[in-house]
């Protein structure tokens, strides 16, 4: 889930600032980021809306990062 460092990168937060919008551990964010653990739909969309992106795009289904109206 590269797009998930790099949006959070993007936006200067750290794992934890991420992990505490979710309100899950540090620890679990970042196996999400690493690919390790599936990120639950709730937390995707949650991300999606924060970042206002599309899920598809966090997804890597996409390079257009744009929510369809």
């Amino acid at each position: 889930m590269r797009r998930l460092r790099d949006l959070r990168e993007d936006s200067d937060l750290s794992q934890t600032a991420v992990a505490s919008l979710l309100h899950i551990q540090q620890t679990v964010y970042s196996r999400y980021e690493r690919g390790f653990q599936t990120i639950p739909l709730e937390h995707l969309l949650t991300l999606a809306d924060y970042y206002k992106v599309s899920v598809d795009y966090i997804l890597e289904r996409t390079d257009n990062p744009a929510v369809n109206s």
